[in-house]
């Protein structure tokens, strides 16, 4: 039997986590040849994720400039990117959210009359400017693409408004829970653990805290990290966390403003493994971050989004997750309370993750096998 050539694309390291799953578990089938491309949007965070997964890129476009514009990623994807489908020949190109990345290299292969198959699709918060780029790359790669692997119902009802054709459609929960199954130690017990204000992890309560958001940049940021000084004066048992991202602008910004407390640990960013047996450790999570909204639910750890929409309404109806903005008092207002109201915190911390059960990758799969008539029978979608 002719093997079905898939390429999988990415290039930032979020992208990387969630497809990483997915890459291993279409090298385990006997019908697909895997190809796997990276464009090395986020260089070095990039490397830390494909060495966990034992993941080797027979195609490496290497795009990364120090300071490079959103212009100059896409058209370099663009130009290289072609050549890489041209020599690969692939029968299915699968990339990945809302990433210039995905957007550009899902273009190319539009422009080859390749099949386009985008993993996450249908998240939405129909504000082109909220998150920026994110969501108007999301959309156009639901454009041009003719399989969607939609991650919750609500995702899928997106692209049905949208007029994408329900056959397309697979609901598959998120492949960033499959990947949590590789990096998080003991994640069994960590899932069951009986979190509560004030538990001490390592000698104090831990806030683990993460922003990039272009959107976030300057006053939006400052106000946060304002917010948490004023927090941590009022709470002295309480740490944070903040692996910076490494835009320049963020770094200046937590270093003015939270360099010089005791509390605050500002570390460069961490591996994966790494980063996720923190995120289990620690009793709140602050982020603008998209992929930690799914993740640290799974783990029994409430968030706290510093945006003003979200493409995930599923959390926040779950009550697994809380829009808070960016807004001092009101960022200073919700990380008191969960560190102060134990009823509040457990109805978070205890709420169902709507956003996965382990085995999206395998459904997503089992949904290729069936495009491809290798299978008679539709995989059955993921309910939460």
């Amino acid at each position: 039997m002719k093997k079905i050539k898939v390429m999988t694309v990415f290039g930032t390291r979020p992208e990387a986590i969630k497809m990483a799953p997915l890459v291993k578990a279409l090298e385990a089938t006997e019908w697909c040849e895997t190809q796997v491309a990276v464009t090395g949007q986020h260089r070095e965070m990039l490397d830390q994720v494909l060495e966990v997964f034992a993941i080797k890129p027979a195609y490496d476009l290497a795009i990364m400039k120090a300071g490079q514009t959103i212009e100059e990623i896409t058209t370099r994807i663009l130009s290289k990117f072609g050549a890489v489908l041209e020599e690969a020949q692939p029968d299915l190109v699968l990339v990945h959210g809302d990433t210039t990345t995905a957007f550009a290299a899902g273009l190319s292969a539009f422009y080859r009359q390749i099949p386009v198959g985008h993993v996450e699709a249908g998240l939405r918060t129909w504000d082109l400017a909220q998150p920026f780029p994110e969501e108007a790359n999301r959309q156009l790669i639901d454009v041009f693409a003719q399989l969607y692997f939609a991650p919750t119902q609500q995702s899928r009802d997106n692209l049905l408004k949208e007029g994408k054709e329900a056959a397309g459609i697979f609901v598959t929960g998120n492949t960033a829970i499959d990947a949590m199954g590789y990096t998080v130690a003991a994640r069994p017990q960590l899932t069951a653990a009986a979190w509560a204000p004030g538990r001490k992890v390592a000698g104090a309560p831990k806030i683990l805290v993460t922003m990039h958001r272009r959107e976030n940049l300057g006053e939006p940021m400052a106000q946060v990290f304002r917010a948490l000084r004023q927090v941590l004066a009022e709470q002295p048992e309480a740490r944070v966390v903040f692996p910076m991202h490494k835009n320049p602008a963020v770094r200046k910004l937590a270093q003015e403003i939270l360099g010089d407390l005791d509390q605050v640990e500002l570390i460069e960013p961490l591996d994966v493994v790494a980063f996720q047996n923190l995120m289990a450790e620690c009793q709140l999570v602050l982020t603008d971050s998209g992929g930690l909204q799914e993740e640290a639910p799974g783990l029994g750890v409430p968030v706290l989004v510093l945006r003003e929409t979200t493409e995930r309404p599923e959390g926040v109806q779950a009550g697994t997750v809380r829009l808070v903005g960016t807004e001092e008092t009101a960022v200073y207002q919700a990380v008191t309370a969960m560190l102060t109201d134990e009823a509040a915190y457990h109805k978070m911390a205890h709420a169902a993750n709507p956003y996965g059960d382990g085995t999206a990758s395998q459904r997503i799969v089992a949904a290729i096998a069936y495009h491809f008539g290798l299978v008679s029978t539709r995989p059955a979608d993921f309910t939460f």
